[in-house]
């Protein structure tokens, strides 16, 4: 009945309710406005940015001559199109504003250096996002700390894309922007930070891929990559087959979208060693990126089976069976202890086997 639910409204005159609405809206609008502000204010120091690498390009090369300036094509290119990809990734929930922004700062950096660095960043973050949302459902059975969307923040994107930028940098103060092809009898130093950030990416999207395929897909129980022994699913540390197969794939997508970028935008490959082994280096890196993972993690990351919730947590709880690991690290400090160590190491370990033209 009508007077009924009426009676069980609070009690609030049409006067105040109005003017509670009036509140309600305007804070609303003020939230907004102030979102629009921070997202002018942030896009304006995007662009301020960009345009001093811009400038600096330019002065570098009117007064020394050694290095190729930046194009303004290649400075736009290198602004709008990470600018729509982060905006289409904070709608699909893949990133958060502080996420947002770190991902502006990496993917401007990558591009503007060389599009090859670019092409296998973005293959990483659509790759790796894709993943994470794939049987999300069950994975929130599993994690505790899951997050929808597989929403990253800036912390993730700083480990994640941390080493690659700052190898980025350096092959610009090294070789200036553009692209190369790998050619240590040449180009040594300008080869060796192409394949250390290839190498720090491809060791980051096959740890993702192990881990958001073998936690789901593999029929089989996780073993302890230290004993061996079974544990439980999200044991940080625990490998399965399914989920060392995934990492050597991963790693081979990042291979394959940097070579394709080679085959597109590298002039004068016919008098350049080949260039097929990128794909072959991208799958060890993101092999083995992913064994060096799984073994920090076993060993410098804590792990418990809490008995409150059912699931493994990487925390200590009052209701926690300890599986394995130790307090140290959490999973993104040990992400960027992977990379760095696979993009410090790899590169010297494959020149002396890279093909000679």
């Amino acid at each position: 009945m009508p007077w009924v639910h009426q009676s069980l409204e609070p009690p609030v005159s049409r006067r105040e309710g109005g003017t509670i609405v009036r509140i309600i809206h305007w804070h609303s609008s003020y939230e907004e406005l102030v979102n629009m502000v921070e997202n002018v204010i942030i896009l304006s120091l995007i662009v301020a940015i960009s345009l001093s690498f811009w400038i600096v390009s330019m002065t570098i090369s009117t007064y020394y001559g050694t290095l190729r300036p930046v194009s303004p094509w290649r400075w736009l290119f290198s602004v709008l199109v990470p600018l729509i990809i982060t905006s289409h990734a904070i709608k699909k929930k893949s990133l958060d504003r502080g996420g947002a922004i770190g991902a502006l700062i990496v993917g401007f950096i990558l591009t503007i250096a060389n599009i090859g660095f670019f092409s296998a960043l973005l293959t990483f973050f659509v790759s790796s996002s894709k993943l994470t949302k794939w049987k999300a459902e069950a994975k929130k059975r599993l994690d505790a700390e899951y997050k929808e969307g597989g929403q990253r923040n800036w912390i993730q994107v700083f480990c994640n894309g941390g080493v690659p930028t700052e190898i980025a940098l350096l092959y610009m103060i090294e070789n200036g922007p553009g692209e190369i092809a790998i050619d240590f009898s040449k180009q040594y130093t300008a080869s060796w930070m192409c394949l250390s950030l290839l190498g720090a990416l491809a060791c980051s999207s096959g740890d993702t891929w192990a881990s958001e395929i073998g936690s789901v897909a593999s029929k089989s129980q996780p073993r302890l990559i230290t004993t061996w022994k079974k544990v439980p699913i999200g044991t940080n540390g625990g490998v399965t087959f399914v989920g060392l197969v995934s990492s050597l794939l991963g790693g081979m997508v990042i291979g394959l979208a940097y070579l394709l970028t080679q085959l597109m935008f590298v002039e004068n490959l016919d008098i350049s060693p080949p260039q097929w082994p990128i794909v072959l280096y991208g799958a060890a890196a993101g092999f083995f990126g992913s064994i060096l993972d799984s073994y920090l993690g076993a060993i410098m990351q804590y792990s418990g089976f809490d008995e409150d919730s059912g699931m493994v947590v990487n925390h200590i709880t009052p209701n926690g069976r300890h599986i394995s690991g130790k307090p140290i690290l959490d999973n993104n400090a040990v992400n960027l202890f992977s990379a760095i160590l696979i993009a410090l190491l790899l590169p010297g370990m494959t020149w002396p086997f890279w093909p000679k033209k």
